[in-house]
């Protein structure tokens, strides 16, 4: 059996999201730790490099598509698509839609010592 994956609890203050291997981990606070797949449904973007809102959910870093990092589930649509950034109401309805049926991956991480570690 692989060893699980392992990130310094150093590196995930409350706040941060990192990359290790094909999942975004983070921190939402209060030892709060999550892991899910880094490619949002929208667009591919790589979720590793996005953050964490007041409540608790991933934000992609090109459109701000949210997901509930509990259930990989997105929760609100993203706010443009390519390279415009602005309001599209049906798209943004119909992407939501598609990211409620095509979850994130979701995988459990705990913090085990000095680590957090994914299992």
């Amino acid at each position: 059996m692989p060893e699980p994956d392992r990130l310094p609890a150093a590196d995930l203050p409350p706040g941060t999201v990192r990359r290790s291997g094909d999942w975004a981990v983070g921190n939402r606070g209060d030892d709060k730790y999550f892991a899910v797949s880094r490619r949002c449904r929208h667009q591919l973007a790589d979720l590793s490099e996005g953050s964490i809102d007041a409540d608790g959910c991933l934000v992609c870093p090109w459109h701000q598509s949210r997901y509930d990092v509990r259930t990989g589930e997105m929760v609100e649509g993203p706010t443009g698509f390519l390279a415009y950034h602005g309001p599209t109401p049906i798209y943004s309805q119909l992407v939501q839609a598609f990211g409620r049926i095509a979850r994130l991956r979701v995988r459990r991480a705990a913090r085990i010592g000095d680590d957090v570690v994914l299992e």
